[in-house]
């Protein structure tokens, strides 16, 4: 079984808006309020793509009962242990007139020692047969050090562990082997203090160094440049396709959640790139996620090179 874990869920309210002038009301063309999260987005798209799945995560309030349900209509089970307070609510718009997308994201609430515990000890139920993807942000209350304790739970209990995070600490997190880890261009050169432009040269060799550090594939998305894909075994690059880009948010969990669906299912890696690729453009042209219904005319855009060295 795969699970996701979400330790900093989110409602995200997406506006599209012609204008965003100051000091006046800017009437909207439309909006949208979606369940969130980097985990609670990898568990719809494995389940689009027919991977069950379970998503465990924490929160607050109703705002977490908005996200449980929703998970729960979309045929993935769910167990989210709650504290006091509110999951947050973040505000993503998109201004037509200037081609520009505003992010304002909010802190989550402050979870208690009690309620990481409580988490902690059904993650100690893990086995060898399962997955456990851990993504995005951590609310407060929980030190990214949570990674490491991850990592060494991992090793103990013999679970595959796949990381998407942008904390310093997943660095340290490569020693325990996780089976994928998936930064964005930008994360790859801070986890290794890296300065300078974020070329595809850079990027294989660091990504050569998270493997040397023990990572055993990582996928990086490179934004509109596409992805890359390293193992020991083999370098895949592929191009972005051409969209006209509407809301930024989920495309790296769709990528993500797409390419963990193929690995899981033991489908051909180039072939999985592909198609990841694909869908991650196209939440990126819509208000949320894919449903893979338009990722066909994607495709033909797409190329995936194997590198050498």
């Amino acid at each position: 079984m795969i699970y996701t874990l979400t330790l900093n869920p989110a409602i995200d309210l997406f506006i599209k808006t012609q204008q965003m002038a100051p000091n006046t009301v800017n009437r909207t063309d439309s909006y949208d309020v979606q369940a969130n999260g980097k985990g609670v987005n990898v568990s719809c798209i494995l389940k689009r793509r027919g991977v069950d799945n379970t998503a465990l995560g924490v929160g607050a309030g109703f705002t977490l009962d908005y996200i449980a349900d929703f998970l729960t209509q979309q045929g993935v089970p769910n167990h989210f242990y709650k504290d006091a307070g509110f999951t947050r609510i973040n505000v993503f718009a998109r201004v037509v007139t200037t081609d520009t997308e505003y992010k304002l994201v909010n802190p989550g609430p402050q979870i208690s020692a009690d309620t990481l515990n409580q988490l902690y000890q059904q993650l100690t139920t893990l086995g060898s047969d399962d997955w456990l993807c851990v993504s995005g942000s951590f609310a407060q209350g929980i030190a990214p050090a949570f990674l490491l304790k991850l990592g060494a739970l991992s090793q103990k209990n013999g679970f595959q562990l796949i990381i998407d995070s942008a904390y310093p600490e997943a660095v340290e997190a490569l020693a325990y082997k996780p089976l994928l880890v998936k930064p964005n261009d930008i994360e790859l050169m801070n986890w290794f203090h890296q300065t300078g432009e974020a070329d595809l040269t850079t990027m294989i060799t660091l990504g050569h160094r998270a493997l040397e550090a023990g990572a055993q594939n990582i996928l990086v998305s490179l934004g509109a440049a596409g992805a890359l894909f390293m193992n020991q075994d083999v370098t895949l690059v592929g191009n972005a396709p051409k969209i006209a880009v509407l809301n930024t948010a989920g495309a790296g969990d769709t990528m993500l959640g797409t390419f963990l669906a193929g690995l899981y299912q033991h489908h051909d890696l180039a072939e999985t790139l592909k198609l990841a690729i694909a869908a991650g453009s196209d939440t990126a042209r819509q208000a949320w996620i894919t449903d893979f219904s338009n990722t066909d005319e994607l495709l033909g855009q797409i190329k995936i090179r194997k590198m050498e060295g």
